[in-house]
């Protein structure tokens, strides 16, 4: 049996009250996908609602979208996403959040995510994300109460990217403001930057420029 990883994407497909579609980033997934997939892992996918979820940044002209999403196997997989419920924790060595801005909406408050996630966590598997995809670490806590961000090392879309988009007054929040109320010692680079920060088993990446880095990094730890 292969070794298996979760992937968590968003099931949101709306920016807030604007018609602009957003979903999952497909090269925040297909990135780390190729990375993990090519060192020996298997990807299972799931998102808040389960089926199939909204897909952002679709572009074929980048190769490893277009290999990713024409692999029958995984466009399968990725098509009909699990449920929380149909995920066994016990059965994934890490987690990955993907971003995508959909991300903010659905997933800092999805209580059965984070569970999934915090038990990953604590048996000594993988936390990871990117870009908007942090916005899931958020609200993770620990069994002795904390945050598992708390005094921790993270990075996630900065405040400065998310205005250079033109999206400050309708995210829900500021993902870099947020990891620091809850206690994250952000850290980031200049916008568009390739920028992965690792604190032992907390794995994040700033934004979609670091979507295959976070993979070599989730690849690196998990042979440790």
């Amino acid at each position: 049996m292969k070794k298996k990883i979760l992937f968590v994407v968003t099931s949101h497909d709306k920016k807030g009250n604007t018609n602009e579609k957003t979903g999952y980033y497909l090269g925040e997934v297909s990135h780390p996908w190729e990375v993990l997939v090519e060192a020996g892992y298997e990807i299972d996918f799931v998102s808040p609602k389960g089926g199939n979820p909204p897909v952002d940044g679709f572009d074929l002209n980048d190769p490893v979208n277009k290999m990713f999403w024409e692999d029958k196997h995984y466009h399968q997989k990725i098509t009909n996403s699990l449920k929380p419920s149909e995920v066994k924790p016990q059965d994934y060595v890490a987690i990955f959040y993907a971003g995508g801005h959909g991300a903010m909406w659905d997933l800092p408050n999805n209580t059965e995510l984070t569970n999934i996630a915090s038990k990953i966590y604590e048996q000594n598997g993988i936390v990871s994300a990117v870009c908007h995809g942090p916005a899931g670490l958020l609200n993770i806590k620990l069994s002795n109460g904390k945050y598992l961000i708390a005094g921790k090392k993270v990075n996630g879309f900065s405040n400065e990217e998310e205005e250079l988009v033109k999206l400050t007054q309708i995210v829900p929040f500021l993902l870099e403001n947020q990891m620091k109320d809850r206690g994250g010692v952000y850290e980031k680079s200049a916008p568009w930057q390739n920028h992965v920060t690792v604190d032992g088993r907390l794995i994040t990446g700033q934004n979609p420029q670091s979507a295959k880095a976070v993979g070599e990094a989730i690849k690196k730890a998990l042979a440790n």
